[in-house]
């Protein structure tokens, strides 16, 4: 019924599941997640994240930098092609920029952004973009590198209608967190009000950004039920639509079929 569109399933604590992946994985089928994207934020990490989840069909991949990633290796255009080119793997990112958490002279932060955006038009895969105070630099950057060729995401959205409008017109899906739960979430929710039916998707980021009533807690995928029902709550619909939508607008942007 569900699909989180953005966790990291390498960084949970799965204390709560005997420390056994599979017991986790089993009680998000029994929660109604049929699908989650577990999405990449280094390289150093990747073989053991794409390692841990290989035998779960209901688990998809991206493959990418953080834009806030400091240590480690930098990819090239041709390391990150090689990298999607299993079935798995389905989005290049995430990838953007972050202006909240770097300083200074931070042309590294965009041409690693660029680098991923041409890899993502190489390999015909979306992309999965971060952006954090730097929404004039975000959009003008997949402007120029042409990145409406492929779409992709703008995860964890917390700018403001204007913004969305620019993305979708780029090609971009908009995705809500646990943040669109927070009562100071003012710009978020109106957004989550005024998006197309056809156009945006529901995430947890997990383990960051636990929705209410599990706001500064652990996060789970199985918590993206929380976020389904704050956004219908603004839309004046039923748990149940905004399942479908979101779970049909996130097969259509990442070519998955059922």
């Amino acid at each position: 019924m569900f699909i989180d569109s953005h966790c990291h399933l390498d960084r949970i604590d799965l204390s709560p599941y005997q420390n056994d992946f599979a017991c986790f994985v089993r009680e998000a089928k029994q929660q109604q997640i049929d699908h989650m994207l577990c999405v990449a934020i280094d390289l150093e990490a990747f073989p053991s994240m794409a390692a841990l989840v290989a035998d779960y069909e209901m688990i998809s991949l991206s493959v990418g930098v953080h834009p806030n990633a400091h240590e480690g290796h930098e990819p090239t255009v041709d390391d990150l092609i090689t990298l999607a080119e299993p079935k798995k793997i389905i989005a290049i990112g995430e990838t953007g920029l972050d202006y909240f958490r770097s300083e200074g002279d931070l042309t590294w932060q965009h041409d690693r952004f660029r680098t991923h955006i041409r890899a993502a038009i190489a390999t015909q895969k979306p992309l999965i973009i971060h952006t954090r105070e730097a929404k004039l630099d975000t959009l003008r950057i997949l402007k120029e590198e042409g990145a409406e060729a492929v779409g992709g995401v703008i995860h964890c959205f917390t700018e403001d209608w204007d913004f969305a409008q620019s993305a979708m017109d780029l090609n971009f899906y908009i995705s809500f967190s646990g943040i669109v739960t927070f009562n100071s979430a003012k710009a978020i929710q109106e957004t989550a009000q005024k998006m197309p039916k056809d156009l945006f998707l529901i995430e947890t980021d997990s383990p960051y950004l636990a929705p209410v009533p599990f706001r500064g807690r652990p996060n789970y995928p199985l918590y993206v039920k929380h976020v389904a029902s704050r956004i219908a709550e603004l839309r004046c619909t039923s748990v149940e639509e905004i399942a479908h939508a979101s779970s049909a607008n996130f097969k259509r942007l990442f070519g998955l079929v059922d």
